[in-house]
């Protein structure tokens, strides 16, 4: 994997950005906790908040690429790093987390770990759906729990950032418990983002669409055009204590804008089809 490409492209901020990551680092900091640290779009908003002076601490289940990201981190930025190898599958792994980041002044969370499936729901192995469910259900509810309750003690504001997507907003065959629990975390996103607002906490649901990532592979998908994750971790921060769902990137707002004037029924049944294909190189069961 090739860590550096993040850490040294330009990925090229709107006029007033140095502004606004100003404000983002005054609020969440100075320790900021992404879990899917090590690829995807976890790894592009961590290299983008390391580069505004957060400190952070990196979580996935692959240490190695953790530990190269953060000696990337440290030698480009000069940000201190925590790097967690966790399986999120575990409550032994949540345990881990929490105990690792009680000493430090977490004001950030980033909950980016996830995966997802995708064929007929009924050949998928059961404890793969399970894993699944964990991962980006139960994991991801129980560190908002912990750290929401952290950040209301803070007294000077906090940030979460739920990844959702844009297949949570309708059902979609051929990856149905993939965008179920995809509409989990957009609509705990949505209700947290008003009812965590008295407490100085800013919640945010990002929704991107295909994105370039290892996902696709583990999920057994061919995707045709993608989102870069560099180019989408900028509008997700900017947009954080503004917003209650963002539509990162171009792609994003076009997928979910055409579908808006289609009844429910349509838009289930379109994304049926655009998942089919994307799966149409698999053998049948």
């Amino acid at each position: 994997m090739q860590v550096s490409y993040l850490l040294f492209a330009s990925v090229g901020k709107p006029p007033g950005g140095e502004i606004i990551m100003k404000r983002l680092s005054l609020r969440y900091g100075p320790w900021a906790l992404v879990t899917g640290a090590s690829s995807g779009i976890g790894q592009a908003i961590a290299c983008e908040l390391a580069k505004e002076g957060f400190n952070l601490v990196l979580v996935a289940r692959k240490e190695d690429f953790l530990r190269k990201l953060a000696q990337e981190l440290a030698a480009k930025w000069k940000t201190e790093s925590r790097t967690i190898a966790a399986d999120l599958t575990s409550t032994v792994a949540l345990d881990t987390v929490m105990s690792a980041t009680m000493d430090i002044d977490v004001g950030l969370l980033v909950a980016a770990a996830g995966f997802g499936t995708s064929g007929p729901f009924l050949d998928s192995p059961l404890d793969l759906e399970l894993e699944m469910l964990t991962v980006n259900c139960a994991s991801l509810t129980a560190l908002t729990w912990h750290f929401g309750r952290r950040f209301a003690q803070r007294r000077r504001g906090a940030g979460i950032i739920l990844l959702s997507s844009i297949v949570g907003f309708q059902g979609m065959p051929w990856a149905a418990h993939y965008a179920a629990t995809k509409a989990y975390v957009q609509t705990l996103a949505e209700a947290l983002q008003i009812e965590l607002a008295a407490k100085g906490i800013d919640v945010l649901a990002a929704a991107p669409g295909p994105t370039e990532s290892r996902f696709a592979e583990r999920a057994g998908m061919r995707m045709g055009k993608a989102l870069n994750p560099e180019e989408i971790a900028w509008p997700i921060l900017e947009a954080l204590g503004r917003k209650a769902t963002v539509l990162p990137g171009l792609l994003s707002k076009l997928l979910v804008w055409s579908l808006l004037p289609l009844p429910r029924w349509a838009r289930i049944r379109i994304m049926g089809q655009v998942m089919r294909g994307m799966t149409a190189h698999r053998p049948t069961a």
